[in-house]
């Protein structure tokens, strides 16, 4: 089994509610959408044919049982299912991040899916596979990410029309770092009593925003 890596790395989890543990990161090549703030475009251009074996020693030294398989998209690579299978019954805690685009019904379900919706100023906002939400379970969460006012009316119809019975714990409204002010967010949120949580990137607030491999 081989899959397209662009880059591995240990660092501290800087979202979801996972967020300031640490975290092996497996970030796997190329995707299928193109958002306006992308900021991983590299991963796109960037890989290396990886066998199991080798991703699993390299990330066995990091003696971390916490893993996020990322991207890029990883659902689009088709050895991604069964890679995150074998590392649930290796005992690591997965957490995969995709942008909804894929159907997750293969991914086992050992694994926590955290599902990107994207929003209109993403330029990627029909891109969301609408039968993913009947396959989301209660480890689940979901990430929008906000730039301006219409990316929030978007995410609350969302969460509205939607989510109503998902923990609003695991609703995660993240602004796009130097676009939009936190604190507007908030506003919003505080103002229409929003069942979500308002979540920063935390990598970026510890190191430099354009940093790679934290």
């Amino acid at each position: 089994m081989y899959l397209d890596i662009c880059e591995i790395f240990y660092s501290l989890q800087g979202e979801s509610t996972f967020a300031g543990l640490p975290c092996i990161f497996i970030r796997l090549s190329g995707c299928n959408l193109h958002c306006s703030w992308c900021d991983t475009d590299y991963a796109n251009h960037e890989f290396q044919a990886m066998s199991l074996d080798h991703i699993l020693q390299q990330i066995a030294s990091c003696k971390c049982s916490l893993v996020e398989i990322t991207g890029g998209e990883p659902l689009l690579q088709k050895n991604t299912a069964p890679f995150i299978s074998c590392l649930v019954e290796k005992g690591y805690r997965v957490l995969l991040e995709t942008n909804g685009s894929k159907s997750i019904k293969n991914i086992h379900p050992g694994c926590i899916k955290i599902i990107d919706i994207k929003c209109p100023s993403s330029n990627e906002s029909d891109s969301f596979l609408f039968e993913n939400f009947k396959l989301l379970t209660e480890q689940d969460e979901l990430k929008f990410v906000i730039a301006q006012r219409h990316d929030y009316e978007f995410t609350k119809s969302i969460i509205k029309n939607y989510l109503v019975k998902i923990s609003p714990e695991k609703i995660h409204l993240s602004p796009v770092f130097g676009q939009i002010k936190p604190e507007l967010i908030a506003k919003w949120m505080l103002e229409d009593n929003l069942s979500a949580r308002l979540s920063l990137q935390q990598h970026k607030i510890i190191w430099n925003p354009d940093k790679r491999g934290v």
